[in-house]
């Protein structure tokens, strides 16, 4: 059986009609999807890591596609810097749990957030949050924290 290309399916999807699917049905669909990736990559590593873990997902839209997103998903044994595009979990080998640290969305998504703080919607509260604390550099404090590397040492600006 053929597959279809990422190039071919994009471009259709501009030219077709929107869906008929709300909004909320497609995201959670796409969450469904997400966590069984983060779950993957968790399982893959568990072998590899003796000792707790972060799992880093880094989104990605395709340049000639601006309407295709991509996720990757990477595990590290230290605490990523945080960064646009970029969500952060820990995974607890000896509880087997797995804790959500930070998402940082994409720059300009960020910086909108910033300037109409006043007029975002609650259900969006958390990631607006996520934002203003990378942008004062506690995102950076706790990274540094989690690895434990002194915090006093100078923040890198955005």
């Amino acid at each position: 059986m053929k597959r279809e290309t990422v190039g071919k399916v994009s471009s259709d999807l501009i030219v077709k009609a929107p869906e008929t699917r709300s909004p909320i049905e497609l995201e959670r669909e796409m969450q469904k999807e997400y966590m069984k990736n983060v779950l993957e990559c968790i399982d893959a590593h568990k072998k590899m890591f003796d000792s707790d873990f972060y799992v880093v997902v880094i989104t990605k839209r395709e340049p000639l596609m601006p309407n295709v997103l991509r996720n990757y998903f990477m595990a590290r044994l230290s605490c990523p810097t945080p960064d646009y595009d970029q969500s952060v979990y820990k995974y607890n080998r000896s509880s087997q749990s797995i804790d959500y640290i930070w998402t940082i969305p994409s720059r300009e998504t960020s910086h909108h957030l910033k300037e109409n703080a006043m007029y975002v919607a609650h259900e969006e509260s958390d990631l607006l949050n996520f934002v203003l604390e990378f942008a004062d550099g506690t995102l950076y404090k706790l990274a540094k924290k989690l690895n434990g590397e002194a915090i006093d040492s100078p923040i890198i600006t955005q």
